[in-house]
């Protein structure tokens, strides 16, 4: 009886191994770490896109991103692309293959866009260049940051990756923060000068109008450092009564990756990548 017991038992409990075994296997290997990041330059099918293709190739622009991103412990690998959009003018990342992808024709557009002399304000082709280049990656970066670490969002999720975005950039080096700000601030101001597409409808949009993500990026610059980005209160372009709560709201967005995205940092990997305030992961366009 003991032994027919015994023998019972010893095959309930080799069916029970053979069923967790791969849940367990799975299970590690699906273990978050750091170095999750891949990344590729597809090749353009418009020839127009080629000088685009190999100067991003030469700055190794991928491959700077891919080690400022290297200490994010993730549970799945992540790749950034640049590919060609058949004519489409977009960003987004993918949540069914875990990839974001910055269009040839969108970096086309930011250097039609961006102007061949400093504008009065000061703001250089260079930055026009740089800002809008990092801050497009950085924003989709940051929806795939909200799904695979499953960060809940209370409103919008373009204005969460929007904040996440002007974050991440103001904490790079502070000359470095400066350009990038000028220029996505320049990118947004451009925008709202050209005539809208008259109605409603365009207050559907999931994005915000190109206005309010200039003072959002403006507020979100000068509550970080309010002497840094002075200007942008001295020269008018920030409204004083926007800017009185613009270091509350900084401290809210600062609160939030504190709590929800920083416990993700491998820090030991940060600490080799990220001796000092990270410099650009562009490098100089």
């Amino acid at each position: 009886m003991n032994r027919a017991f015994a023998a019972v038992t010893m095959g309930m409990i080799a069916s029970l191994c053979a069923l967790v075994a791969p849940a367990a296997l799975a299970k590690q290997a699906h273990k978050p770490k750091a170095n999750r990041i891949e990344i590729a330059y597809v090749e353009p099918s418009d020839p127009a896109h080629r000088q685009i293709y190999e100067l991003l190739k030469e700055r190794r622009v991928l491959e700077r991103f891919k080690v400022a991103l290297s200490p994010l412990r993730l549970s799945t690998k992540l790749m950034l692309k640049t590919a060609g959009c058949e004519g489409e003018s977009n960003a987004w990342y993918d949540d069914t293959e875990h990839s974001v992808t910055v269009c040839y024709e969108y970096l086309e557009e930011v250097l039609r866009n961006a102007p061949e002399a400093t504008t009065a304000s000061g703001v250089t082709r260079l930055d026009a260049i740089f800002g809008p280049t990092v801050e497009v990656f950085l924003h989709e970066v940051g929806h795939a940051v909200f799904d695979l670490l499953k960060v809940p969002i209370f409103g919008r999720e373009e204005d969460a990756a929007d904040q996440l975005a002007d974050y991440l950039l103001l904490h790079l080096d502070s000359e470095i923060a400066r350009q990038s700000i000028t220029g996505v601030a320049y990118m947004y101001g451009r925008e709202m000068q050209q005539p809208q597409t008259p109605g409603l409808q365009k207050f559907a949009n999931v994005h915000g109008l190109s206005a309010q993500r200039f003072y959002n990026t403006l507020c979100m610059a000068y509550g970080y450092d309010a002497k840094l980005f002075g200007d942008v209160l001295e020269k008018g372009y920030l409204p004083e009564s926007r800017a009185e709560d613009c270091a509350a709201e900084y401290r809210q967005v600062d609160y939030a990756f504190r709590r929800l995205i920083a416990p993700h940092i491998d820090e030991r990997v940060r600490a080799k990548v990220q001796p000092k305030r990270q410099a650009s992961p562009v490098g100089k366009l």
